[in-house]
């Protein structure tokens, strides 16, 4: 299978979580999974993609509760 995005990452957003999941394949190659609290104040996400340099980011959302995100 072809790479397309060698850093990337998928969310999964629920109501008072969000599971994320980061997988590079490139070096260091390494795949994480991590929960972070969904309220506005609480939202790590961002600075945890940002320190594993994702480029490209999928998100899987029902209702509003991609709002925060």
């Amino acid at each position: 299978m072809q790479v397309l995005y060698p850093r990337c990452a998928g969310l999964d957003v629920h109501k008072d979580t969000i599971v994320a999941c980061v997988r590079c394949v490139s070096a260091p190659a390494h795949q994480e999974v991590r929960s972070f609290a969904s309220t506005t104040g609480e939202l790590e996400l961002a600075e945890w993609l940002a320190s594993h340099d994702c480029t490209h980011v999928a998100m899987e959302a029902t209702g509003v509760y991609w709002k925060p995100v």
